[in-house]
């Protein structure tokens, strides 16, 4: 059976998180956004390794629960065998003793039957050898029963000599049973011994095993607490986000983009291939920016198109169009809608396509300081990073301008 190795990495990060974290409440609203943002990219990264962790966490409880599994039917296995070993323990414990009873009484039998010739001897000798065989013949009332009573005097003596070796040979085949029986007795209790030793052995890895579930299922319970705890901070951060994303705050920061603080890029091309331009009504990219924030933890839904669930590509058709801009609902259609850019040029507004399970299958809005806000599967309505981790992997530098 393969022995269970169990490792979790959970303490670290447990630690970092409380003490990062644990004034965070007090302090979200007195920091600028950028040190917002850069602290909710923070909070995402920590959420994103206890994620993962939790991940080991309950593989890792799988594997024991199978292994605890194997071990009950081992013991199950073993206490079987040892049962069938006592049973037959038992049995030979018995024959022993109706042999031993078996010798016992052939000896008692032997004995008597030996004196018995042992009188007869010493009586025919005290009497010269001749009185029992003259007490035959004056006895006897012819020949004929005279000859018969000295044929029947030895056929006497012959038969008890005959018995008393008979009776010697079954004490020496009983006794040859005894020793085979005596034999399997110790080889029984032997094995006996052994089972037990192998049940004791799988019960104590059974208990270790226990031990290791119960402190994984601890573990996870901390760090599903210590997420838990961070989601609240990180809700608290992304609505101050919110607040210091106002329409006049995200309309000036879209207007002075050359000189951005998230410093990256700071001249704007305008020689870009142009494919279809979507329709334009009255609106404001900075609504287009600032719609989801509201909704931010609204749950992926394949599809959706509203704040009951979004998809990717649904959440960016809404978006624009809370701004008054008209654009498509599907990624296929989105990757063709605009300018495309260049990342060197990349500005709040932009879309952004990620290569996820096919190019161009993921698509968000850039929201500045290099991250985006859009509808993820793993996390629903959700700012995200590209500057590291998953998204910067799979950001293939694909950016189309909708709005100029």
């Amino acid at each position: 059976m393969k022995k269970a190795v169990i490792t979790i990495a959970t303490v670290t990060i447990i630690g970092i998180g409380s003490t990062f974290f644990t004034s965070t409440a007090s302090t979200v609203g007195a920091e600028s956004l950028n040190e917002l943002q850069d602290k909710q990219s923070q909070i995402e990264s920590e959420r994103s390794e206890i994620k993962d962790n939790l991940s080991k966490a309950e593989s890792e409880i799988a594997d024991v629960l199978i292994e605890l599994e194997e071990l009950n039917e081992e013991i199950a296995q073993v206490e079987e065998a040892l049962q069938k070993n006592e049973d037959k323990l038992d049995e030979t414990n018995t024959e022993i003793s109706e042999k031993e009873k078996e010798i016992a009484e052939l000896e008692e039998a032997i004995e008597k039957r030996s004196n018995i010739l042992k009188d007869r001897m010493v009586s025919y000798q005290k009497n010269g050898g001749n009185i029992g065989f003259l007490d035959v013949i004056f006895g006897s009332k012819s020949f004929g029963d005279l000859v018969s009573r000295v044929s029947a005097i030895t056929k006497i003596t012959d038969s008890d000599t005959e018995l008393i070796n008979q009776q010697e040979e079954d004490k020496k085949s009983v006794g040859n049973k005894l020793d085979e029986l005596t034999e399997m007795q110790v080889e029984l209790e032997g094995m006996q011994e052994t089972i037990l030793a192998q049940k004791e052995q799988t019960v104590e890895q059974k208990d270790e095993l226990k031990q290791k579930e119960q402190e994984l299922i601890d573990k996870k319970k901390e760090l599903q607490v210590e997420d838990s705890r961070l989601a609240s901070i990180e809700r608290e951060v992304r609505q101050s986000i919110a607040a210091k994303r106002t329409p006049s705050t995200a309309s000036a920061s879209s207007s002075s983009s050359n000189s951005s603080s998230d410093g990256n890029l700071n001249t704007l091309s305008k020689k870009e291939n142009k494919s279809s331009t979507p329709a334009k009504a009255s609106g404001s990219l900075s609504t287009v920016i600032n719609a989801g924030y509201q909704y931010l933890g609204v749950p992926y839904v394949w599809g959706g198109k509203t704040p009951s669930g979004f998809d990717c590509s649904g959440f960016v058709s809404w978006a624009f169009a809370q701004g008054g801009y008209s654009v498509p609902s599907s990624t296929a259609a989105l990757q063709s809608t605009g300018t495309k850019v260049s990342y060197s040029n990349i500005k709040p507004g932009d879309l952004v396509f990620f290569n996820t399970y096919k190019t161009n299958g993921h698509v968000g809005i850039y929201i500045g300081n290099g991250q985006f806000i859009g509808s993820q599967s793993s996390y629903g309505l959700s700012v995200k990073s590209m500057t590291s981790g998953y998204w910067k992997d799979h950001f293939a530098g694909h950016v189309r301008r909708v709005v100029n």
